[in-house]
């Protein structure tokens, strides 16, 4: 297939980007690529308002209900779903929307990544040594590269497990193997970009009727469940919508307050969606929703 294309809708949570997505791929014969950290994983259906079967309306996503909550992923995950996607689009004569809230993944497909070496045993074995004491840990990094370790706080166990396996592996600190291994843009095409663009008053108001329709679908039995079999460890429980429904369950807020935080919270990201999006894709079309709908399905 010589005639495939492929089209990216971002936007701040609540903005509309999952029906007017769903709408654009029945036009064009797409398949839908989605970029969500909430909706990739499975059982977490209501605080991650993914689209249910029946909204899909038939199109096959990816991206949506691949892991339980306890496994991990990082942005190459996203890679390799993009990839698989593209490959099945082409195979079936469809075509691409690749559709989130969470942009920074469509930024890697565009921008790269570096590849990381694969990390024996041995280099492991160093690594959970030192982690056993966090904050020395991060001095050891902090020493070796005190420029690339300035953006990892003393608490990111994760990153500073990755920076450690690092460099017990290649005996390179972060900036000099990053240097030495440019990243890779995975799309390199030409890619359209559309971003709904939504006035903050009225995307709050959107916020809101969103949070009240989650709590009337049953989030709070949701994130009880979702504690119950995984407890509070995984990363996903620290997500907005979880967290202050797990504070509800301890007794700290009321439920109006939960409300209320969720709506709140939920704002702030929205606006560094909006920062992030600003700053990061300068070549796109940005309309508020009406205009962009008129745009791609008239």
């Amino acid at each position: 297939m010589t005639s495939f294309k492929q089209f990216a809708l971002i936007g701040s949570t609540a903005s509309g980007k999952t029906d007017l997505a769903i709408a654009y791929a029945k036009k064009i014969n797409a398949n839908i690529l989605s970029l969500d950290s909430l909706a990739i994983y499975k059982e977490i259906d209501i605080v991650s308002a993914k689209p249910t079967l029946e909204e899909r309306g038939g199109i096959l996503h990816y991206g949506i209900d691949l892991i339980s909550p306890n496994e991990p992923f990082d942005v190459t995950t996203f890679i390799d779903l993009y990839q698989k996607a593209k490959k099945a689009s082409i195979a079936k004569n469809k075509n691409l929307v690749i559709v989130g809230g969470t942009s920074f993944y469509l930024n890697i497909l565009l921008t790269g990544i570096s590849e990381l070496p694969k990390i024996s045993e041995t280099a492991q074995l160093k690594t959970n040594e030192c982690l056993k004491d966090l904050k020395e840990a991060h001095i050891f990094l902090s020493k070796l590269d005190a420029t690339y370790m300035h953006s990892i706080t003393p608490q990111d166990r994760y990153r500073i497990g990755k920076m450690l396996n690092l460099y017990f592996e290649t005996n390179l600190n972060p900036t000099a193997y990053f240097k030495a291994h440019p990243p890779q843009a995975t799309i390199t095409e030409n890619l359209p970009i559309y971003e709904i663009e939504v006035e903050r008053t009225v995307l709050r108001e959107r916020i809101k009727k969103r949070t009240i329709k989650m709590i009337e679908r049953g989030v709070i039995d949701e994130v009880f469940s979702l504690e119950k079999h995984y407890t509070r460890e995984p990363n996903c429980m620290k997500s907005i919508g979880i967290k202050e429904v797990l504070s509800y369950l301890d007794g700290h807020y009321t439920k109006m307050e939960m409300k209320e935080k969720i709506v709140t919270h939920t704002a702030q990201l929205a606006k560094r969606q909006r920062t992030f999006n600003k700053s990061q894709f300068l070549n796109k079309t940005l309309l508020p929703l009406e205009e962009l709908q008129t745009l791609l399905l008239k």
